[in-house]
């Protein structure tokens, strides 16, 4: 049996941007403030290694104060009734040298649903 070890996203040298189109001419950029995940793996390839996120809707921050929190509202993310978003890895394999394909769920609003990763 191989030893497991276990890697903590570190906040302050770690981030979760997002950048979406709004009405086909310009784009919004944010980030999420608060965020925290791991990585478990059995070896030093990452084969097989078990990720995991947990980000606070509540931490979302678009240089906006006004749009953050229309976000966080019923219209979109629903944050006080849904204050996270979880994305759990249920594979990540190596496809080369330098490029893995990982799969795994996202719940976002109570659905989960899953997502591939290349």
């Amino acid at each position: 049996m191989k030893n497991k070890t276990t890697w903590v996203i570190d906040p302050v040298h770690s981030e979760v941007l997002f950048k979406i189109k709004h009405l086909v001419i310009s784009s919004v950029t944010g980030s999420f403030r608060k965020f925290e995940g791991n990585v478990i793996s059995e070896g030093t390839d990452f084969s097989n290694a078990k990720f995991a996120l947990s980000i606070d809707l509540k931490s979302i921050d678009t240089n906006q104060s006004q749009r953050d929190e229309h976000l966080q509202s019923g219209d979109f993310f629903e944050a006080d009734t849904y204050p996270e978003i979880i994305f759990e890895s249920i594979s990540f394999l190596k496809v080369d040298n330098n490029h893995y394909n990982m799969i795994g769920n996202l719940t976002l609003k109570g659905v989960t649903k899953p997502i591939n990763c290349m």
